[in-house]
């Protein structure tokens, strides 16, 4: 970036510029079976940046897509490794699959194919309980955390419900996704830990569907969902009034589309400013994956345009004028 004239120098459109997106929760190279060829997840990742998505944080895949750091024109990825689940305890083909006595050792493994984060599975239907249960034992995930921690990463875990979130944040996570378990004294706890919380709004739409489904198999599950559910706008709300750090991430890859997180950012705005929203899918989250945050002079130039103001109406985001990645308009 630089704030002095430049001869010759091409003209965008869009009358106001911020920093390039995050889409803070996504998986490159994942669809619903699994792992996809390398051309599949290059459009996966092209997606992300013509939604203004610069920067990604793979939020657990089984794909390989280090090959994708040697592209200039491809947004940079913060990986997670794989997802670590029970054994028919989370979607098939995604995770490292382990009984609890090998949690650490997948932890160690994770570590080495991700970026500075490893990804735990928190809950799932336990089908012989009929609902939602933690996967790991509060010491066993203690454990896992605290190697992690060894190791220079930093720990997140998908959770639904209300027990897992609390174990995991008590035992000293450092994320969560999607967190509609969360209540009042986790909420404090995640504040003052400064645990940062990815909503993933947009996937969150699928727990009414979700629900549907298991009303005749597993009512109780049926039930917690769709309490969930309806509450999750008031948790997210109490979460931010506290202080807990929240970013934008739309979960796309296995069942979601890549390339909505301007659709998430304005879905984080029901229940936080359009200031707010803004931060959490770009500067903010910038900063808390360890970034440049800020179009100062000298800065990397990835930034993202648009015609209207988004502060004034936050649907702006899905329609960018112009991407700019490294200096050079890519869309």
């Amino acid at each position: 970036m630089t704030y002095a004239p430049v001869r010759d120098a091409e003209t965008v459109p869009g009358a106001y510029a911020m920093p390039g997106l995050v889409d803070a929760h996504c998986h490159v190279g994942l669809e619903s079976s699994g792992a996809v060829p390398d051309e599949v997840a290059e459009q996966h990742a092209l997606a992300e940046r013509s939604a203004g998505a610069l920067l990604l944080r793979d939020a657990g895949s089984p794909a390989d897509t280090r090959w994708m750091d040697e592209r200039e024109d491809l947004p940079r990825i913060v990986r997670a490794g794989r997802h670590i689940a029970r054994p028919r305890r989370y979607l098939r083909n995604y995770a490292d699959e382990v009984e609890p006595d090998a949690l650490v050792t997948a932890v160690e493994r994770q570590a080495a194919r991700g970026d500075g984060w490893v990804k735990l599975v928190g809950d799932w239907i336990d089908r012989e309980v009929g609902d939602l249960t933690p996967l790991w034992p509060a010491e066993v995930a203690k454990a896992g955390i605290d190697r992690a921690h060894e190791l220079g990463c930093r720990v997140t875990a998908h959770v639904f419900g209300e027990q897992a979130v609390s174990e995991l944040v008590e035992v000293g996570i450092d994320g969560i996704e999607h967190g509609t378990g969360l209540d009042g004294p986790t909420i404090a706890l995640m504040a003052e830990r400064r645990v940062a919380l990815v909503p993933t709004m947009i996937q969150l739409e699928n727990f009414p569907s979700f629900a549907e489904a298991a009303d005749a198999k597993f009512p109780a599950y049926a039930r917690r969902i769709r309490s969930l559910y309806d509450r999750r706008v008031a948790t997210f709300a109490a979460a931010l009034d506290a202080g807990v750090p929240i970013y934008a991430g739309t979960d796309a890859g296995g069942y979601l589309p890549h390339g909505i997180v301007g659709r998430e950012m304005a879905a984080l705005g029901t229940f936080m400013s359009p200031e707010q929203a803004l931060g959490a899918g770009s500067w903010r989250a910038r900063a808390w994956l360890g970034r440049p945050d800020v179009l100062a002079e000298g800065a990397p130039a990835d930034l993202v345009t648009f015609a209207d103001d988004p502060r004034a109406d936050l649907r702006v985001l899905s329609t960018p004028a112009a991407v700019v990645l490294r200096g050079r308009r890519v869309a």
